[in-house]
């Protein structure tokens, strides 16, 4: 992968970071994986060996097949993803809002799914995977993906800017209901009007966002710390007790944590599940 490049500032409020990935040089470490929910939306194209192949569970042998380029909605658990062929690719991370500026959807359409660019902006789908395979140039693919995202930028008008602060609060630090309310109340709105503002911009409810960004940031505590003690880290990361931890680590990994930090993780959110 190649080194992160500043984003250029028109880019900087819809896009967290893009992303240059050649082919892996070494064989996969599994056929398959979980890919866990890291509180984001992602817009990926793959440029060289078969198309993505997601499965609907562990005892789904076929799969769908899943167009070059791609737009992941944000999730609230694992999908389960052919790991057999890694290839070249280059996508971005979204930030909150993005969805409405790049594709004039809500976000909450896209939740949960795995959706062909083309289905969101025709012809220019095709035209910038064929523009990004032409060259093998990391520097010049990142150019090429700059300016696709930049001529697609259509900022929303109204946007509500406690929408985006809500979100960018729950990502950094827990948030439940009672938090919520708090700030649905200091700005004057209903609380429904907020959920579904909420939801169009982000994709999630807040209460479920805020869960996914407490799993998020449990990943990363594990990544830095593979032998935690569990009861502390529960409660230093807003848990009720260990089981709830366990319970939701499950619902979000499909696995436990201690499953979890005994398997070969290349990064936090690609498990590996053997061959399936």
């Amino acid at each position: 992968m190649t080194a992160e490049s500043p984003l250029p500032a028109s880019l900087h409020p819809w896009i967290e970071r893009i992303w240059v990935c050649e082919r892996p040089r070494r064989a996969p470490r599994a056929l398959r994986e979980h890919s866990l929910p890291n509180g984001a939306m992602h817009l990926a194209v793959r440029l060289d060996g078969p198309p993505l192949r997601l499965y609907a569970d562990a005892d789904d042998r076929i799969g769908r097949r899943h167009a070059a380029a791609t737009v992941a909605g944000i999730r609230a658990g694992y999908c389960i993803k052919d790991a057999s062929a890694p290839a070249a690719s280059v996508g971005a991370v979204l930030r909150p809002g993005a969805a409405l500026a790049l594709f004039g959807v809500s976000a909450a359409e896209l939740a949960g799914q795995h959706v062909a660019l083309g289905d969101l902006c025709g012809s220019a789908a095709d035209l910038l995977v064929e523009r990004l395979a032409a060259t093998g140039d990391p520097e010049r693919r990142r150019r090429v993906f700059e300016d696709f995202l930049r001529e697609r930028l259509r900022p929303p008008r109204g946007l509500d800017p406690q929408i985006v602060q809500t979100a960018s609060r729950l990502q950094r630090a827990c948030g439940g209901e009672e938090a919520i309310a708090a700030i649905v109340a200091g700005g004057g709105g209903s609380h429904r009007h907020f959920i579904a503002a909420f939801r169009d911009t982000v994709g999630l409810a807040p209460k479920r966002y805020a869960r996914v960004q407490r799993f998020r940031r449990l990943l990363a505590a594990l990544s830095a710390a593979p032998r935690p003690a569990w009861a502390q880290l529960a409660i230093e990361h807003g848990y009720f007790d260990q089981s709830h931890l366990i319970r939701e680590f499950r619902e979000f990994a499909g696995v436990s944590p201690r499953e979890y930090l005994a398997s070969p993780l290349a990064s936090p959110h690609h498990l590996p599940i053997g061959p399936g």
